[in-house]
């Protein structure tokens, strides 16, 4: 009996131990994103990260080890949304591999019943963080009937002749709709949409950049672009015309990629951008938001002294988001 009570007694102990270690186990923290809600005519920010995301497949460096054990939901691939609440439409610009919780945040931003499928879509050009994500618009996910997708004509050729992207044309899972250089195109009463090219490695389509112009306010978009310098256009005049711009971060400068040959990518890097702009008033330095970002990207995090450096020199960082009146 009392051999007995004492392996009652041993067992109680054991399991109470295990009890006691279980309940002060944290669970891992996650980013929660809280979708804002638009009553108007808006932009949002859906995303900021380059093509390949972050963390980026095969990184071993230090800026990915902790983001593979515990992602950050707010570093998805660079994305906008407009929401025209008069007109009831949505547009998503760039179909992005992060397309799924894109759209959903798109649509929950809308403040009326807004399609699961955005009014219409905007492509830049083929590269994978930019039109991957039509696959999802196919039979293997959500079956679209003819969605919208605006294109260049390189582009709108490229997905018509190229499996498995002609698949989606032939199946009706989505509509071409063609676009043209410095073309207008009125989307509603509300908004108007200009796609201008830009130099950049054109290996499938050509590449370009968009004004976006609503009922009071304007915005450019440049998420990809080579070397300043080699546009035929000024870019600061062209930050002149709008309200806001959007343009090109993907690195910070060329210590971040001293394992490759920059000539490959001659994407501008901050620090240059910083140095062509630094001339402009307060004003005009205020609309530049920084976006597109590569997962080596310091600017990536918002407290790093680099995010810090370009925030005193007088520019923005694009976050997941933000929403910009138009």
């Amino acid at each position: 009996m009392a051999k007995n009570l004492l392996k009652a007694l041993v067992l109680l102990v054991f399991f109470s131990a295990c009890v006691s270690k279980d309940k002060t186990t944290k669970p891992t923290e996650k980013t929660v994103l809280t979708t804002p809600k638009i009553s108007n005519t808006a932009l949002v920010i859906l995303g900021t990260v380059q093509d390949a995301g972050s963390p980026q497949i095969g990184c071993k460096k230090d800026c990915c080890k902790e983001l593979f054990t515990n992602p950050d939901a707010s570093r998805k691939v660079v994305s906008l949304g407009v929401v025209d609440n008069e007109n009831k439409a949505t547009f998503l610009f760039e179909a992005t591999p992060d397309i799924a919780s894109q759209v959903k945040a798109l649509k929950n931003s809308a403040s009326f019943a807004a399609e699961e499928t955005p009014t219409g879509i905007f492509l830049t050009h083929a590269h994978i963080g930019h039109y991957a994500g039509l696959m999802y618009l196919g039979k293997e996910a959500m079956n679209a009937n003819c969605a919208a997708v605006y294109a260049m004509p390189k582009m709108k050729t490229f997905i018509e002749e190229n499996g498995p992207w002609s698949q989606l044309v032939v199946n009706k899972n989505i509509e071409i709709k063609a676009t043209e250089n410095r073309k207008t195109l009125e989307l509603t009463s509300n908004l108007k949409v200009i796609p201008f090219t830009v130099p950049h490695r054109d290996e499938f389509s050509e590449t370009v950049g968009y004004t976006i112009t609503g009922p009071n306010k304007s915005a450019l978009f440049i998420p990809d672009i080579d070397k300043w310098k080699k546009w035929e256009q000024d870019i600061t005049a062209e930050i002149a015309k709008v309200d806001y711009a959007f343009i090109d971060a993907t690195f910070f400068d060329a210590e971040e990629i001293n394992n490759r040959d920059i000539s490959e990518i001659p994407h501008p890097f901050i620090v240059e951008s910083m140095e062509l702009f630094k001339e402009l008033s307060a004003t005009e330095k205020s609309k530049i938001n920084f976006i597109h970002f590569n997962h080596t990207n310091p600017a990536l995090n918002i407290n790093s002294a680099k995010a810090k450096q370009i925030i005193k020199n007088g520019f923005n960082i694009a976050q997941i988001n933000n929403v910009y009146n138009l």
